[in-house]
């Protein structure tokens, strides 16, 4: 259920529950995500233009946990100062926020790793946060590739990220539901472990 945007980041509701909060890259399926992980067709709202959503957005799980869509980064042709409002928003959540149990990055199966994703999760393990990464859109390529994709993603953040979790999904096809589930569990109830600050 939702329950508050926020534009200004010392505008913050209270902390509470433990928060799982979803990053990623305009147009790569985030709002698809959310909406599929939580079982509603119009929980987050998916845009045709990019980077149009900037607020974090609260929706609460029955009183166990907070959902957090953070807005998109990456798009193109909007302001400087609106780039730099999403810096400081996005920013001050992730390193201060003391409910925020993970963040899952969500990124397109077919682009991850961009140097937008990699300067995400560089804040992320400096905030000693914990991360699973969404490859989402996974229906977009052969099994053989989507592997391939898994294999190269998950020995990179091996290197960058240790202790980063990694998995293909499907928001057309509902593949890799069940996995993510579990895993957003897991760091609701903090069970993976979180880099340490620094590291």
């Amino acid at each position: 259920m939702f329950t508050t945007s926020v534009h200004d980041p010392q505008k913050l509701p209270a902390p509470g529950a433990p928060e799982i909060a979803f990053a990623g890259r305009s147009n790569a399926g985030k709002s698809s995500a959310i909406n599929t992980l939580a079982g509603r067709r119009r929980l987050a709202f998916v845009s045709k233009t990019p980077g149009r959503t900037q607020l974090i957005n609260f929706f609460d799980l029955a009183g166990r946990a907070f959902l957090v869509d953070l807005p998109g980064y990456g798009y193109a042709g909007v302001p400087h100062e609106v780039r730099d409002h999403w810096k400081e928003l996005v920013g001050t959540y992730i390193a201060d926020r003391s409910s925020l149990a993970a963040v899952v990055v969500v990124m397109d199966v077919r682009h991850p790793l961009t140097e937008l994703d990699l300067t995400l999760l560089q804040w992320l393990r400096d905030a000693g946060r914990r991360a699973h990464v969404l490859l989402t859109k996974a229906d977009k390529l052969s099994r053989q590739a989507q592997q391939t994709t898994l294999a190269r993603v998950r020995r990179e953040l091996a290197e960058i990220f240790p202790g980063a979790t990694v998995q293909l999904f499907s928001s057309l096809k509902r593949d890799g539901v069940d996995e993510a589930a579990s895993a957003l569990s897991a760091l609701a109830a903090g069970k993976n472990k979180a880099p340490a600050k620094g590291e």
